[in-house]
């Protein structure tokens, strides 16, 4: 199958990406093969040196904030967001575990690559955030990144350069996958990039 040539100027792994998205969506069917140009790209090759690093939004990524959605006072997203309140229920800790996305976790944990956890929480949210993370079965990860207070990048400019600081490092980020366009935007998103849906918000 020969894929469509890039208008005006080569993106790398551009047309392996909108062949997947057309295989996932069923917008591409009864093909046979993968096209030749996307080998390296759908056989990801491991350097198992320590290095290789899969990062993975928190919020509504490895943890649930279904619970909050499910309130009478925001009502799966229908009722305007309250921050305050929001920020409470993040405090408490409760926030349940997403079993498909820890089975990933688990999957590139006996793969040798590290979890790099991030989150748009602040900084003084770390204690929590570590406990909650424990007790909902995530206890192995590289970093754990929350936004400093001072921190007035945009969430793409604050996510973008948390991925540069592991790049400058040494690592190579061979996953990424978030819930938000925001996780998987900007610099350095990552070899793979996997989109979880979301329905009751959107962070641009």
């Amino acid at each position: 199958m020969a894929l469509p040539s890039n208008v005006g100027y080569p993106v790398p792994q551009l047309d392996c990406l909108s062949w997947r998205l057309a295989v996932e969506t069923n917008n591409l069917q009864n093909w046979k093969l993968v096209p030749k140009e996307c080998e390296n790209y759908v056989g990801l090759k491991l350097n198992r040196d320590g290095k290789d690093v899969w990062v993975f939004d928190v919020d509504d990524t490895t943890l649930s904030n279904l619970p909050y959605y499910a309130r009478s006072d925001v009502r799966f997203g229908t009722i305007a967001l309250n921050n305050t309140k929001f920020i409470e229920w993040l405090a408490e800790g409760k926030l349940p575990v997403i079993p498909s996305i820890q089975g990933v976790y688990k999957t590139l944990l006996s793969l040798g690559i590290n979890p790099v956890l991030t989150t748009g929480a602040p900084e003084n949210f770390r204690q929590s955030r570590i406990a909650n993370l424990k007790k909902a079965g995530y206890s192995n990860w590289l970093k754990l990144v929350l936004r400093g207070g001072n921190d007035s990048k945009s969430a793409v400019e604050y996510k973008s350069s948390k991925r540069m600081e592991l790049v400058k490092g040494g690592y190579r980020i061979v996953g990424n996958i978030g819930d938000q366009w925001i996780d998987l935007i900007g610099g350095n998103v990552g070899a793979r990039t996997f989109k979880d849906p979301k329905p009751m918000y959107y962070v641009g």
